[in-house]
């Protein structure tokens, strides 16, 4: 047992609370397995009902996976990274296809990891400390932990402009584009779990009880434009439609995408593109550790954590440097499926 992630039982609930404050949450291996442990021995339990995910003190839930030890391991033969996610990824598909009913409250930064062990939630509350993200195309990673089937089922082209840009969504973004099934204010959460520990029964309509009518969305005033400026699955299009469009957003948008990496953006649409058509939560996840095992040892994500996270000068140079660099026989080997010894698998 890891002391990083605090794991008991409340009433007639499993309580999980990621306890890694000065890594705002992020998940480590033994965080991850802990987690798989804890859900393994309730699944079976008649006396546990439901499963609570939330986080102890600081200003956020989770705020991805723990980029410095991938990238070091990266540098070096990747099978750190690669039991890394290979693990992260069960958690995720043991928490997408658990049984018993998981309430995700995501009070606060919500990133990467944060965002795998949340979306499969049957409950996600948002709150005004919610930030929600899949910031990878700005440390040349990708959108992993099931971005990839998650993001094209939002709204029109809205996934793959949040793969694309890294957008941060507040709490009632989130709840007004699916992403959070209820909106609380934080004041209230502490009562929503204490009422849930002991009737578990009734989860959705304390939830209901306690929400509140969210702030408007902003980001449902720019989905007409992310419709259309985002509409191709060709990167080169969508960079050229935000440059001919000229507006004060589409240029804001374009200079976001300026500083991504061009491989991590085309490995995101294709990822969606892709994802959208998968059948099962499982095939993804498979998909995505083939693209990962081999993205954790390129270039740019080794870049990307040395600009963004190690010397902190926020300039990666990526290579290739251009997304016409980026050819589609690139893509294909990042996406070419593992030898069946070295495939993702879930638990049994």
């Amino acid at each position: 047992m890891t002391e990083d992630v605090l794991i008991g039982v409340e009433g007639r609930v499993g309580r999980i609370a990621l306890n890694r404050p000065q890594a705002i949450h992020a998940l480590n291996l033994p965080m991850c397995q802990a987690m798989i442990d804890a859900l393994l021995a309730w699944r079976d339990d008649a006396a546990i009902e439901a499963v609570v995910i939330d986080h102890s003190e600081g200003r956020g839930f989770c705020a991805g996976g723990d980029i410095r030890m991938l990238a070091e391991s990266g540098a070096k033969d990747g099978r750190e990274a690669r039991a890394f996610f290979h693990t992260e990824y069960r958690l995720n598909h043991l928490l997408f296809t658990y049984a018993k009913p998981v309430v995700a409250f995501m009070d606060g930064i919500t990133m990467g990891g944060g965002v795998g062990i949340s979306q499969p939630a049957k409950y996600r509350v948002a709150t005004e400390h919610t930030r929600f993200a899949m910031p990878e195309t700005g440390i040349g990673l990708f959108p992993d932990v099931g971005g990839g089937w998650y993001l094209p089922r939002l709204e029109g082209r809205v996934g793959a402009f949040l793969a694309l840009t890294g957008a941060r969504l507040d709490g009632a973004e989130c709840l007004a584009l699916g992403l959070a099934t209820h909106y609380l204010p934080s004041a209230k959460l502490t009562e929503a779990k204490e009422r849930i520990a002991q009737h578990p029964d009734r989860i959705g309509g304390i939830l209901g009880e306690l929400s509140v009518t969210a702030p408007p969305a902003a980001i449902t005033g720019q989905i007409d434009k992310i419709n259309r400026l985002f509409a191709s699955d060709r990167y080169e299009d969508i960079l050229a439609a935000l440059e001919k469009d000229g507006g004060e957003w589409a240029q804001k948008e374009l200079g976001a995408l300026r500083t991504k990496s061009p491989q991590t953006c085309k490995v995101a649409l294709r990822q969606l593109r892709e994802g959208a058509a998968i059948p099962d939560f499982a095939a993804e996840m498979r998909q995505e550790y083939a693209i990962g095992s081999r993205v954790v040892q390129m270039h740019d994500f080794l870049e990307g954590v040395r600009a963004l996270i190690v010397d902190k000068d926020n300039s990666p140079k990526w290579d290739p440097p251009t997304p016409e660099a980026v050819t589609d026989e690139w893509i294909d080997a990042i996406f070419a499926p593992l030898p069946p010894a070295e495939a993702w698998t879930p638990l049994t």
